[in-house]
C-alpha cells in the first residue's frame, strides 16, 4: 500500500516540496540550533529517509546552510526553515510547521531540553530527554 503524499511550502509559497506521509519519527527539538534556525523556542520535525521529499517548485530559492551530507534548508527569500538534512545524508528532518498537509504522526518526546529556553516551559506529558531520545 502506497502513502499518501502530503504538500509543504515555505512562508511566501516560492518553494514547495511533497513528501510521502510515511515519517519514521517525530519529536521536538530544544537544541540551540533549532532555536536559533526557527526563531522558536523549538522545531517541531519529522523524520524520513531522504529519498521521500522532493521538491517540486522553486528548487532554485533553495539555500542550504552546510554541506550534501548535513544541513539546513531554507528559502532564499522568506528564510523559512524548510527540512535538515542529517544522519549522514540519509534523513531530512522536515519543519513540520511548513507542511499544508497532516500528517499521520505527532511529535513523540522532546529532545535536547538540557538546553532548552529557560523561559519556555514544556507542558505536556511527553517523554523529555537531555539529548537524543533513548532507542528503544
Amino acid at each position: 500500500m502506497n502513502a499518501r503524499t502530503l504538500t509543504g511550502a515555505c512562508y511566501c509559497e516560492a518553494i514547495h516540496y511533497a513528501v510521502a506521509d510515511k515519517f519514521v519519527y517525530a519529536a521536538n527539538c530544544h537544541c540551540s540550533d533549532c532555536r536559533r534556525t526557527t526563531g522558536s523556542a523549538f522545531k517541531p520535525f519529522a523524520g524520513i529517509a531522504r529519498e521521500e521529499l522532493r521538491v517540486t517548485k522553486g528548487m532554485e530559492q533553495l539555500m542550504v546552510f552546510g554541506d550534501e551530507n548535513a544541513n539546513n534548508t531554507h528559502c532564499r527569500i522568506c528564510g523559512s526553515l524548510l527540512y535538515s538534512v542529517v544522519r549522514n545524508g540519509a534523513f531530512v528532518h522536515v519543519a513540520m510547521g511548513t507542511l499544508v498537509d497532516a500528517p499521520s504522526i505527532r511529535p513523540g518526546a522532546h529532545i535536547f531540553v538540557g538546553s532548552k529556553a529557560p523561559w519556555f516551559t514544556i507542558t505536556d506529558d511527553l517523554p523529555q530527554y537531555d539529548a537524543h531520545a533513548e532507542a528503544g
